[in-house]
């Protein structure tokens, strides 16, 4: 079954989480996500994956989080917002088949490789 990662090279968590995969014996899919933004439908389906909610994929930290008011935006808000400002997406995410986790810490990746 093919393993497919949203990654951002620039990110060490998202580096390490790669390496993982590739330890493992994998040579996934790479999709850099911020030159190659998720649709608000991938997102959706991400979502259902992973198991999570927008709000739980947002990364709060983000100065655009605050510029965007998303602080008590609703999911289909969120969604939009993730999908032109991929920054705003926690990373990496790795999905195989029907499931996916969210590669922080990246050995939470590892159970869906097995």
């Amino acid at each position: 079954m093919p393993v497919t990662i949203y990654h951002n090279p620039r990110c060490s968590k998202s580096r390490q989480t790669l390496e993982l995969i590739r330890d493992a014996g994998f040579q996934p899919q790479i999709i850099e996500y911020m030159n190659s933004p998720p649709s608000v439908d991938t997102l959706r389906d991400l979502l259902t994956k992973l198991g999570l909610g927008a709000a739980d994929l947002v990364r709060r930290n983000e100065a655009a989080f605050r510029e965007m008011g998303l602080s008590s935006a609703s999911e289909e808000t969120l969604l939009e917002a993730m999908s032109r400002e991929p920054k705003l997406i926690q990373r990496p995410i790795v999905v195989r088949g029907r499931q996916a986790r969210l590669g922080r810490p990246p050995e939470d990746v590892l159970e869906i490789l097995e």
